[in-house]
This record gives C-alpha cells, structure tokens and sequence, in this order.
C-alpha cells in the first residue's frame, strides 16, 4: 500500500523514477573524444562481442567466429544461429551464446563438438557470459519476453524480466542468482558476487547468493552493458548508448509509446540506437543538431559511444567516448589484450584497438 502511494505521488509530482530528468556527462564521465582515435582492427558485418586467450583474439560476427592473429583475420567456424555473447574460459576454453537460446562450451576454439550444451526453455535473450571463480559460467539474459535483437521494444515495453544464470559444467546444473532485472546485460564475478549491469535502470548491481541484488553505481547517464576485467584491479564497463531527456519522457507517455510502437517502423522510434544519422526519417532529439550543416558535439544523442574505467569498488575513474559527431557508436564489448584495449564499435561495425599507456595518467591530470 505504501509503495503503491509512493508510486502515485512520483507521477504527480514528476519525482523518483518518474523524473524526465538525465544526470550530466561530468566528473569521470566528461565527454572526450578519444575513441575517435582508436585504430580500426577490423571491419565485420555483424560484430556482436569479444573474446581472447592472451595471443589470439576471437570476434562474434553474426554467425561466424573469427580469430584475430597479429593482422591475419580467419573464420574459426560458422554457427546455425547469430552468435549473441562469447567468453574465453580458464584453461582455454570458449563459452559460446547462440541465438541468445542456448549456451555451448568447447574446450578449446578449434574443438569440433561443445564439451557441454546449456539449453533451457527459460533462456530468450543470452547476451552476456563470463567466467566464474568455481570454473562456473555467468549468463545474464536480458529479457523472458524480448529476443536478444529486440531490446528497444523491451525497454518502450518497460519490461523488468531480466535474470543472471549460473552455468555449472561438471553437473550440468542451470542456477538462477537473480531476476527481475531491468535488462541484466553484462556480468562479471566480484568477490563472492557477480556484478551485473541493469540498462533500463541504468546502474550496476552486486548479486550474491541469498540476498537481493545491491546497488553499487547508480543514476548513470547511459545504458550499461558488458564487463570485463581490468589489470591491476577494476572494470571496463560498456554502455551502448547514452539516455536523452526526450526517450525518458516517452518512457512516461504509455499512449504514445504503444501508438508509435503499432504504427512506425521500429527503426524510426524514438529509442536508443546504436548508429544514427542514416535517414531524414529519424526523430530529433529535442534541440537542434546541426549549426551550418555541422554536428554539434553537444547535441542529444540518438547514439554515442563510451566505455568506463571503473575501479575494485565499482566506481568511476575515467572513460572514453564517441561523442554525437563520432561514428564509433554502440560499443558493446571492451576487454584487456596486452597492453591494449580492444572494443567493439557495432554502430559502424568496427573492431578497435586503443593503447593503454598513458590512459589514466592522462585523464586524471
């Protein structure tokens, strides 16, 4: 009863989770340019997530899996369905999401069956996998009701159906830790826990056996997706995009939003997308654009490009980012090779790679 009252008078009084409100990009989420300036690896179709054992580098691209060697790219194999998340396994092994149905591990790359097969009828949206310190698999799956290409539908849906599985190999056992997520997409294990980013709720969330999901970052002003770890203690956190003040107020319009999901095509939404400034069709975003036929840096974004250095704690230290007038939008995977980092840009279809020297000396000057 009291949370139902809550609830009313945020909507009247456009407060809580009723504000149109979106924090600013300030503090260590100061906008730069510096993914402009990553060197292009490669450039896929469909890239969707990244992988690698130390030498070789393993890229999802739609159906194929590809590895990296120095500059020599070759296709390791070709699945039956998209691949929709990827993870290097302890050992060398490789952790592979089809379709975002079914989770297949291998024991190594080239293996030609999967050692074990996780098909379960509860899995829709598979989008995240990471290695777990038990030598169990994380699985974060986005949504019960939304395949994994669909997430803008999910979020006009305001759906909250969002669950973290563990995968155990040696039983076979499927474990859910969590669910109710606000689109659970991106885990990685943190102590005796599992940090999972929530995108439609737009924080990081601790998971551990028994208790509720705690907040660790909270009120971000992008939609968080994959983790991976980072040397010397911490994270990179991607974000696929960043919120407009104009998507949240949608959000909080269910007449119009069920109106323009019947009626236009879903492409034309107003949603986040991972790449923009394809069409006159699409929808402005709330102030002008362009001055002169030229982007303006700091206009809304329909789509951006940003990965956060978090530290052991979870918190922000610096990050890098494609701004509005950037094309390497819609990152959704960033990890840790040598002494780069590698990301992938799915707006424009590139691999990336960004020295990590001097990074943190240079952000915290």
């Amino acid at each position: 009863m009291i949370a139902a009252v809550r609830e009313f008078a945020n909507r009247f009084l456009g407060r809580g989770d009723a504000t149109i409100t979106v924090p600013s990009f300030d503090g260590a989420l100061r906008p730069n340019q510096k993914l402009e300036s990553a060197e292009t690896l490669l450039i896929c179709e469909s890239p969707e997530d990244l992988a690698t054992d130390g030498r070789n580098l393993f890229i999802a691209d739609g159906q194929r899996l590809i590895r990296l060697d120095g500059g020599t790219a070759s296709e390791v194999r070709s699945f039956e369905r998209p691949i929709s998340a990827l993870c290097a396994l302890p050992g060398g092994g490789l952790a592979v999401a089809l379709g975002g149905r079914e989770v297949h591990l291998y024991a190594s790359p080239s293996a030609e069956q999967p050692s074990v097969t996780f098909a379960d009828a509860a899995f829709s949206a598979v989008n995240a996998l990471a290695p777990a310190d038990d030598n169990t698999v994380i699985a974060t799956d986005g949504s019960a009701t939304c395949g994994v290409d669909d997430w803008a539908r999910d979020l006009m849906e305001l759906n909250r159906t969002g669950r973290v599985f563990k995968l155990d190999p040696a039983s076979k056992k499927i474990t859910v830790l969590a669910q109710g997520l606000g689109h659970a997409f991106g885990a990685c294990a943190h102590g005796n826990g599992v940090l999972v980013s929530e995108s439609w709720r737009h924080r990081l969330v601790l998971v551990t056996p028994g208790s509720a999901p705690r907040t660790v970052l909270a009120h971000l002003p992008v939609y968080p997706s994959r983790l991976s770890k980072a040397s010397g203690g911490g994270y990179w956190l991607t974000a696929f995009t960043a919120r407009t003040q104009l998507i949240e107020f949608v959000l909080r319009e269910p007449a119009y939003r069920r109106r323009m999901m019947a009626e236009i095509d879903p492409a034309y939404w107003v949603a986040p997308r991972l790449r923009s400034g394809l069409s006159f069709k699409e929808p402005m975003q709330g102030a002008h654009i362009k001055t002169m036929g030229v982007i303006k840096p700091w206009a809304p974004p329909r789509s951006y490009g940003i990965v956060i250095r978090l530290n052991a704690e979870g918190q922000p230290l610096y990050s890098l980012h494609s701004r509005v007038d950037g094309v390497n939008h819609g990152v959704v995977a960033a990890i840790e090779m040598g002494g780069d980092l590698v990301l992938i840009a799915k707006g424009p279809g590139r691999v990336l790679r960004l020295p990590l020297a001097g990074l943190a000396e240079e952000f915290s000057s």
